[in-house]
């Protein structure tokens, strides 16, 4: 039981360092800066929608939207292109996935709505208008250039994507770890009645979690389709699952209060180092999101089976 407690404990290290020896022995020049560059690029995606997320799991809220959510922010920030240019309507894309999370929030905090079933439902209507608005067809933009120099590459490994999800990662992670309203985020998600008793306006931070989450998928769909120079239905399709097993792999637990960017940083390495493995080796992608399913159920039966009998963050602040 020690031994599962401590792989419990340094699972995100231990997974991330597995992956990473398992595809360097199955793709040559893994750790070449061309691979490592598109792995860090192709995962840049999962991971800002993964940072919103983080932050809603451990209020201990959940958003099933943000795949569908992708896509509508950037068939957005591609139809108005032609109308209001390229920067106005990438910002309209990324408010359209703002305004989504205002729905998810206003079902899930004002109504009450179990938010697995509200995200759920808005998952269905927002691909839907997605579909509706593009007659489910891909929607091209007006200035291939433009994604030509969005997509980049810097000091041999950088995109300007992939850099700004590091720069994400490290903000919520001052934010999470350094500012009071990140710490009382840990405590909503730990006991909400308990945080409401002491005074943090749990409605309010469940409210904003939903909006932040979404508002993140929204800058990553516009960003992809930017890149791409083209909107489609069917972006995003499969990144639901990618985006919450690696937040899960990064120690953010389903039920709230327990998480950390840095442990959601190592997590989309891990899928990213999984995936561009996978596709290195021309496996089939409904062959990875098994995969990636496997890890999922793997991970969360592992996290209910060993209690670490880590505090969590807001106990040793209760405690302190």
């Amino acid at each position: 039981m020690a031994m599962l407690s401590g792989v419990a404990r340094y699972r995100v290290g231990l997974i991330l360092g597995l992956t990473l020896l398992v595809a360097s022995i199955l793709v040559p020049g893994f750790f070449g800066m061309t691979t490592l560059g598109l792995g860090l690029d192709r995962g840049a995606s999962i991971g800002i929608i993964a940072i919103g997320l983080t932050a809603l799991l451990i209020a201990g809220q959940i958003d099933l939207s943000g795949g569908a959510v992708f896509a509508l922010s950037g068939i957005v920030s591609i139809v108005l292109q032609p109308s209001l240019g390229i920067w106005p309507a990438a910002c309209v894309g990324v408010a359209a996935g703002a305004a989504a999370g205002v729905l998810n929030g206003i079902l899930s905090v004002v109504f009450r709505v179990n938010s697995l079933v509200a995200t759920l439902a808005t998952m269905l209507i927002f691909r839907s208008v997605a579909h509706w608005v593009t007659a489910s067809q891909p929607v091209a933009g007006i200035d291939i250039m433009f994604s030509l120099a969005l997509a980049k590459v810097y000091f041999d490994i950088f995109t300007v994507r992939s850099a700004l999800f590091l720069a994400a990662i490290l903000l919520l992670h001052f934010w999470l770890t350094r500012t009071v309203p990140g710490r009382n985020l840990f405590a909503v998600g730990s006991n909400a009645s308990a945080a409401e008793a002491s005074g943090i306006s749990t409605d309010r931070m469940m409210f904003l979690g939903f909006v932040f989450a979404s508002t993140l998928a929204g800058v990553a769909g516009v960003l992809q389709s930017l890149a791409t120079n083209t909107g489609s239905p069917v972006f995003g399709s499969e990144l639901t699952v990618a985006v919450i097993a690696a937040v899960v792999v990064g120690g953010t637990r389903l039920e709230g209060g327990r998480g950390s960017a840095l442990g959601t940083l190592g997590g989309v390495l891990t899928i990213a180092a999984l995936t561009t493995a996978m596709e290195f080796q021309s496996v089939p992608a409904y062959v990875q999101q098994v995969v990636a399913g496997f890890i999922l159920i793997l991970l969360v039966v592992l996290d209910r089976t060993v209690r670490t009998g880590t505090p969590t963050h807001a106990a040793a602040v209760a405690s302190a």
